[in-house]
């Protein structure tokens, strides 16, 4: 008995010794991580995570999907300059297995550069870098210098011919560009104490992770200013003023780019359109299988309390000061027609709606309704119809009042009912165009490409963003600043390549649990996209 109490006793304290040293093992890349990101400018949007390791840059070798996103020069740039550099045995002990981080940056110049930034393991002697002047055998020139107090080096690959500019932040932690601006604003910018600028994930999750997607959308914006020429393309928009950070986990597959996790709402941060839909449940979409085949891209909504969005949206109008306006209107409809129709838009809304922009850049609107016929005798009383189906409604901003942000784009739309949905258009040739569609079923649910897209997606969401990147290319054309179009046209990027994409918002526990999507095309022989 004495010798089993024993062996007891040792087994549990060989127990907890385990269990202690592993938690403190899960816990310091976590922490390490926190470190790390920290010292990124607080200007990036994006930041991919991932381990510096041979089997990530062996399984994403020759990938299209990871050389059209990052840039294929500039992935085979960073690939030369990481064999060159960290091939050095000093520096290769230490920085292989560690977590790299690419960001995204815009500069004054209307370029977008990338910044890595990197940490050495433990016991990593900053004297190493000092010895990288010497290192001439290996192509490379190293010139030491200081930008604002830290110790910097100029790298001249003899390979790529360019300079690469490399900068100790703090001990143990570098960061590196081809961009000397950008190498200048990382050496000069302070983190702020207490302010988080991206979501950390879980130890044990990054641990477990191949790469990780980290999302400030509050710097999607400025992102998207240099990206585009036109400063007001609805592109995204929703999405850029949502008050969130996201942490998302890669999911590899051969022909797809899957990353889900969390986008959490700041706190104390001003409402946004898309907040409403946090305190809602998810719901199976149905409202995308009644999109035109011509879809470039698109925003669906869906609510599975539509009262309770219809008094979360009234209540942020009022915050946002919109009342006074919405009263005005709303009353001059009473007035003029007898009508409440607010009440009545209400009682007939169903839980899903959707503006689609085509690649002719016609916008639709499309509403699902309760009950379609019991709602037209409303419509027709506060339009000017020009057949039995077909009005413009005498009203300006009704959609947006009634629905919110997304509907901004129909000031003074015409509408059709057909079945039980409300559809607009800013025009009666758009909406004659998409009655054509549904009367004879050329909807993009009709097309194999799109199917197959569409199985790698969310079932339920509550916000889902798509784009068809070759029914967009026009709009991209004319919205994109030509050095970003021209890069997305040729074929050696590899953005052609792609299909589609999807950014899906799902509500859990008032933020949103979030799916992001982007697939190579296949060729399609069974069915072709209708026009």
């Amino acid at each position: 008995m004495r010798r089993l109490i024993i062996t007891t006793i040792i087994l549990l304290i060989a127990a907890a010794a385990i269990t202690v040293v592993y938690f403190k093992n899960l816990n310091t890349p976590g922490l390490h991580n926190g470190e790390t990101m920290r010292t990124i400018p607080d200007n990036a949007a994006l930041v991919l995570e991932f381990n510096n390791e041979d089997s990530f840059y062996d399984i994403f070798n020759g990938n299209k999907l990871f050389a059209a996103v990052i840039g294929q020069k500039q992935l085979a740039d960073l690939d030369t300059l990481r064999n060159q550099l960290l091939s050095n045995p000093p520096l290769q002990k230490h920085f292989t297995g560690q977590n790299t981080f690419i960001s995204l940056h815009p500069l004054k110049d209307n370029t977008i550069e990338l910044l890595i930034t990197i940490a050495a393991s433990k016991g990593f002697n900053p004297a190493d870098m000092d010895k990288l002047p010497k290192q001439l055998n290996k192509g490379l020139l190293v010139t030491p210098d200081t930008i604002d107090g830290k110790k910097t080096y100029t790298i001249y690959s003899g390979i790529l011919k360019k300079r690469f500019y490399l900068i100790n932040k703090e001990e143990g932690i570098y960061t590196g560009s081809f961009s000397k601006e950008l190498i200048e604003q990382s050496a000069h910018y302070i983190p702020q104490k207490n302010k988080q600028h991206f979501l950390m994930l879980p130890a044990q999750q990054n641990t477990n992770s191949l790469a990780n997607l980290y999302i400030n959308y509050n710097c999607l914006n400025p992102l998207f200013e240099v990206l585009f020429k036109n400063k007001n393309t609805d592109i995204f928009k929703n999405f850029r003023l949502l008050p969130a950070l996201a942490a998302l986990n890669i999911n590899f597959k051969s022909d797809a780019l899957l990353f889900t996790g969390f986008s959490n709402i700041q706190p104390n941060q001003p409402s946004t359109y898309l907040n409403l839909f946090a305190g809602q449940q998810p719901v199976t979409n149905h409202l995308k299988d009644i999109f035109p085949s011509t879809t470039a891209y698109s925003i669906s909504f869906a609510v599975s309390d539509p009262k309770k969005f219809k008094s979360d949206l009234s209540d942020w109008q009022i915050k946002a000061k919109m009342q006074h306006e919405k009263d005005s209107i709303f009353t001059k409809v009473k007035a003029e027609t007898g009508i409440n129709l607010i009440t009545e838009f209400n009682q007939v809304l169903n839980n899903e709606f959707a503006v689609v922009t085509t690649r002719y850049m016609e916008k639709i609107a499309i509403i699902s309704l309760k009950d379609g016929s019991a709602f037209k005798p409303v419509m027709k009383y506060i339009s000017n119809m020009s057949n039995d189906d077909m009005g413009q409604l005498n009203y300006n901003k009704l959609p947006f009042f009634l629905l919110g942000d997304a509907f901004s784009a129909f000031n003074h739309p015409w509408f059709i009912i057909i079945d039980n949905y409300l559809i607009l258009a800013n025009s009666e040739l758009e909406l004659k165009s998409y009655n054509d569609t549904y009367i004879n079923h050329k909807f993009q649910s009709k097309i194999q490409q799109y199917n197959q897209f569409d199985k790698l997606i969310a079932e339920r969401s509550n916000v889902a963003w798509y784009i068809n990147f070759k029914n967009a290319q026009s709009i991209l054309k004319q919205d994109l600043n030509d050095a970003f179009y021209v890069n997305f046209e040729r074929n050696e990027t590899g953005w052609k390549s792609f299909y589609a994409a999807s950014y899906q918002l799902i509500a859990s526990d008032k933020n949103f649990y979030t799916s992001f999507c982007m697939n190579l095309t296949k060729p399609d022989t069974r069915n072709k996209q209708q026009n």
